[in-house]
């Protein structure tokens, strides 16, 4: 259980970097101004986003072979890596919606999350690890640990990260998570 838990912080912290959902985090920074809403913002959507995208990987993990499921999760995970290394751009400005910055974070950040690469790491890392808890406190643990930072110190932050250097980084822990499970499930196969 712990490592469910601490491969997804490490996987979605990382793979978040860069990402469109830390783009949006920039962007509601610099227009809102309301740092505290819009953390809320990004906690309550990554949760209810992620529990979702973690209940459809325990499902699948049902459905697929346990032969072939550390295969299956290993490829997904060798294609997030190679995934990572494309970086995302935001598609447009968020609107602020009258009900405030938590409601607009909330909205936004849920939205933007659906088919990102984040969200389908939780549905493997779940169908991977069969904890879904875990999985689910991790990569909203990894989500915040990224995003928290982009809130509060803002577009400064992104110009001093070396952002392809940490791409690559997350794209090779990807891999290597990948490769792992796939002999891991070699050695038990043999």
């Amino acid at each position: 259980m712990f490592e469910a838990f601490l491969t997804s912080t490490v996987l979605v912290a990382l793979a978040e970097i860069g990402d469109k959902t830390q783009l949006l985090s920039f962007v509601l920074a610099a227009r809102l101004r309301k740092p505290w809403p819009i953390i809320a913002g990004i906690f309550v959507a990554t949760i209810a986003n992620h529990l979702v995208a973690g209940s459809v990987g325990v499902w699948l993990a049902s459905l697929i072979a346990p032969q072939w499921l550390p295969w299956i999760t290993g490829v997904v995970f060798v294609a997030f890596g190679l995934w990572t290394l494309h970086p995302d751009s935001l598609d447009d400005d968020p609107k602020l919606h009258r009900a405030g910055a938590f409601v607009t974070t909330a909205i936004a950040f849920f939205i933007a999350e659906m088919g990102d690469k984040t969200q389908f790491a939780t549905v493997a890392l779940a169908a991977r690890f069969d904890a879904l808890m875990a999985v689910v406190m991790g990569t909203t643990i990894g989500m915040m640990l990224a995003n928290v930072p982009a809130v509060i110190i803002g577009e400064k932050l992104a110009q001093k990260l070396p952002l392809q250097a940490i791409r690559w980084i997350a794209a090779a822990v990807f891999i290597a998570t990948g490769v792992l499970t796939m002999l891991g499930a070699a050695g038990t196969a043999g």
